[in-house]
């Protein structure tokens, strides 16, 4: 997940249940959190979301999905 260091600027922090690393790229947050995993914790799931408009869903039907997400 994408957070701020101390001096503001943008860096990524991998979480494993109690284990977590940080580096400036998502990728390099990964490797280095796997690297801390024993061989029987490790197991990938890997969910990478930005949350911008794209081909499948446009700015509109981000902001209803959005609108009903709330209300559910």
């Amino acid at each position: 997940m994408p957070v701020s260091d101390t001096n503001g600027e943008r860096i990524y922090r991998a979480v494993a249940g109690d284990k977590q690393s940080t580096a400036y790229t998502a990728g390099e947050a990964l490797n280095a959190l796997t690297a801390l995993l024993e061989g029987d914790e490790f197991s990938t799931l890997l969910i990478i979301q930005s949350f911008r408009p794209d081909g499948f869903f446009s700015a509109e039907q981000q902001q209803r999905l959005s609108e009903l997400m709330n209300l559910w």
